[in-house]
């Protein structure tokens, strides 16, 4: 079977290696940091019950460079939308080796979160240019790939390139890929400017987005699931090392597991997608990510090994994020597709965030356990469930285009 084209004589291949190396890198600025707490917390004499603030700010940096996003970036160029969001990750990354406070360290992950967000959004628009919809599922499987492998890598090469070069040196070395990275993009990716053509249909006002009832279904969907895999994902090392007794020397090899495997699967789940589509592999993999959290974290007799739960943990939410993002690329029509996905990403952070905000209102340290860890898994189990019916709602008028919306549709 002849390989896809693509766009303008690159390879369809070609395009979701260098969108899935756009994620990684992306994903990795943000996995590396958090490990480090300690060190920098150290070296920059901050208490360590600030360093929380440090990932929090990153997000809702992110969150805010979607929504401006939202406003510009259907004007450009994907391939220049990119490079432009992607050096700036570059530059806000390297800025924080040179931070020498508290301050300075929360104004650099600002600025790495402020393109971080938008460069995801551009990166899932171009795979949704390029793909069409019929093979778009195992493209996505491949892009979110980037997950897993920040997954693998992120935890255990974060701390081991601060063991030999200090805490800065993780952010000289992402900064560097990021660099590397927007090279060969500007380098490799075709002008894409499709969506800007005369011929394509016109882009509404970003406010008609928001008068569609598939694009606050949409929304919901994204929100919902994000709020609820963050209220538990945050809280997981220390669960299983406090509550389950796993040492902690074992972590970074759990991390690893889980990420392979999550790996292996993505790829099938991706063809499983396109041939059932999203809402019967979501309802699945649901009902499957709702019984390895109650076993993992609500069931104190459960006897199933930690790195089994987790490897499962980590399987069934990569095979919902792979349903729900192949189901919400569909929604936008072309011209409109980077900004309803910078508002996307800018709803996925924000619920991030008050996910782990949520949890930390149920736990509480306590004779060397973290209390309240099963009403927070309880939470997440409910508000998992309760996204399913969205999908079967949304999954079938996806085939009407987005740019019925501009004429007052939805």
């Amino acid at each position: 079977m002849a390989e896809p084209t693509g766009v303008r004589g690159v390879s369809e291949s070609w395009i979701i290696a260098i969108v899935a190396a756009v994620q990684f890198v992306n994903i990795l600025d943000f996995m590396m940091v958090m490990p480090l707490g300690p060190d920098f917390a150290t070296a920059l004499d901050i208490e360590a019950g600030l360093i929380g603030i440090v990932g929090g700010t990153y997000t809702l940096a992110a969150a805010v460079g979607g929504n401006l996003g939202a406003f510009v970036l259907d004007r450009l160029d994907r391939r220049t939308a990119l490079g432009f969001t992607m050096l700036g990750l570059a530059v806000g990354t390297l800025t924080g080796a040179l931070a020498t406070s508290f301050g300075t360290l929360l104004a650099a992950r600002a600025l790495a979160g402020l393109f971080g967000g938008p460069a995801s959004s551009i990166a899932q628009s171009i795979i949704a240019d390029v793909v069409p919809p019929e093979r778009r599922g195992r493209a996505m499987g491949k892009v979110l790939v980037a997950f897993s492998l920040a997954s693998i890598l992120g935890v255990p090469a974060g701390l081991e390139i601060a063991h030999y070069g200090g805490w800065q040196a993780p952010f000289v070395v992402v900064a560097a890929a990021s660099a590397v990275v927007t090279s060969l993009a500007l380098w490799r990716l075709p002008s894409m400017r499709g969506h800007l053509r005369p011929d394509a249909p016109a882009r509404p006002p970003l406010r008609a987005l928001f008068t569609s009832s598939k694009v606050w279904v949409s929304y919901t969907i994204v929100g919902v699931s994000t709020l609820a895999a963050f209220a538990l994902i945050p809280n997981i090392s220390t669960h299983v090392q406090l509550n389950l007794h796993y040492p902690r020397a074992w972590l970074g090899g759990l991390y690893m597991v889980g990420g392979l495997v999550s790996l292996f699967t993505m790829q099938a789940v991706g063809r499983l997608v396109d041939r059932f589509g999203s809402a019967k592999i979501s309802l699945i993999a649901t009902f499957g990510f709702a019984g390895v959290v109650y076993a993992g974290f609500v069931d104190d007799a459960t006897h199933l090994p930690v790195m089994m739960v987790f490897a499962l943990f980590m399987v069934m939410q990569s095979t919902r994020n792979v349903s729900q993002q192949t189901l919400l690329s569909k929604v936008p029509a072309a011209a409109e597709r980077a900004g309803f996905l910078s508002a996307q990403s800018a709803v996925q952070h924000l619920a991030s965030a008050a996910g782990a905000f949520t949890s930390s209102a149920f736990l509480v340290e306590r004779d060397g356990g973290l209390d309240g860890v099963a009403a927070v898994a309880w939470f997440t189990i409910v508000l998992s469930v309760l996204t399913t019916p969205l999908f079967f709602w949304l999954e079938p008028r996806v085939a009407t285009p987005m740019s019925t919306v501009s004429r007052g549709q939805g």
